[in-house]
């Protein structure tokens, strides 16, 4: 609920009421930039990202990680990348 001109009003019914002695206030912290996490798929630990059965253009392993990165403007596709479990090898392709 939310104080407004001496009353509580709820923001998703609309209930109002008369703020009473025995009501006590909380403030609402407010998130900032510092605790933001921002996941680098660079560093990450890779065994946690989706895998998909493709063949590996370099050892032939047929299982890969894969994500999908937006390289150029917003109404061209995304670029799927993948990476071999096996050897590392990245490559992309494009739809």
């Amino acid at each position: 609920m939310i104080s407004s001109g001496g009353q509580l009003k709820c923001r998703k019914c609309g209930y109002i009421r008369k703020i009473e002695s025995s009501d006590q206030m909380k403030v609402e912290k407010k998130r900032t930039e510092n605790e933001i996490t921002i996941v680098d798929d660079e560093d990450e630990d890779l065994k946690t990202m989706p895998t998909i059965q493709i063949k590996c253009p370099k050892c032939g392993n047929n299982l890969a990680i894969w994500w999908l990165r937006q390289l150029r403007a917003a109404d061209e596709s995304e670029v799927r990348f993948f990476r071999c479990t096996e050897c590392d090898h990245t490559w992309r392709q494009y739809d």
